[in-house]
């Protein structure tokens, strides 16, 4: 595995308008070729579900996450921006497959900073949608506090947030990738069959499932407080 990000050549849409085939783009294709074929199965394996037998198997498990998260959601967050949870679950679940893919040997599209700030920004959006609808007065006020005089600092402080939300993911995750290729490189071939197992299932799996968690968390928690005086 490479820590630089590989450019695979350029693919033009139309006269003037082209962009990168970066390895970036080509792995965040494969994890939402991943997570549709998911959620096809699903959709398909749903039809046959029937709601009054106990569930069981596939039915089960995709019941008891989407409970989970509902009840996670509403606990974190306010009642009013309940509607968002679908959105927060599919960032979920798009933050950790993007996350894990490096146990397959792929690059992690979220250690390329070009992806975790428009997630961050997109949830970035949310807080400002949720602040100017549900309080909107309240909501502009706060800019102004405790003096008028810390406006711009208080701006500021509101994108900031976006920002820190997309190098804390970008750089967990970054890091996890520099680590393994170093290993990868400097390690005797022997090791290199050995200790990438464990590292890998910490790098990938663990920090992986866990950034993913904290930046949805982050997200739900900012759109709460904004909805809420």
């Amino acid at each position: 595995m490479d820590f630089n990000i590989n450019n695979f050549g350029t693919l033009e849409v139309t006269e003037g308008l082209s962009f990168n085939l970066t390895e970036t783009l080509l792995v965040t294709w494969i994890v939402m070729a991943i997570l549709l074929a998911l959620a096809i199965i699903v959709r398909v394996k749903s039809k046959k579900w029937n709601s009054k037998n106990k569930p069981k198997g596939l039915q089960n498990f995709i019941e008891m996450c989407v409970d989970a998260f509902e009840r996670f959601f509403k606990g974190s967050s306010s009642e009013k921006v309940t509607y968002l949870a679908p959105w927060f679950f599919a960032l979920f679940a798009f933050l950790l497959m993007a996350n894990i893919i490096g146990l397959v040997g792929l690059r992690p599209p979220t250690a390329d900073w070009g992806l975790t700030f428009p997630l961050a920004m997109a949830s970035f959006v949310m807080f400002q949608y949720a602040g100017f609808r549900y309080r909107p007065k309240a909501y502009m006020k706060g800019f102004l506090k405790p003096f008028a005089v810390f406006l711009p600092l208080n701006i500021l402080g509101e994108f900031a947030r976006p920002i820190a939300l997309s190098f804390r993911l970008f750089g967990n995750i970054l890091g996890g990738v520099i680590l393994m290729s170093l290993l990868y490189e400097l390690a005797p071939t022997v090791l290199t069959f050995v200790l990438p197992v464990a590292l890998h299932a910490y790098f990938d799996l663990a920090a992986g499932a866990l950034q993913a968690f904290i930046f949805t968390v982050l997200s739900i928690t900012f759109v709460g407080l904004a909805a809420e005086d």
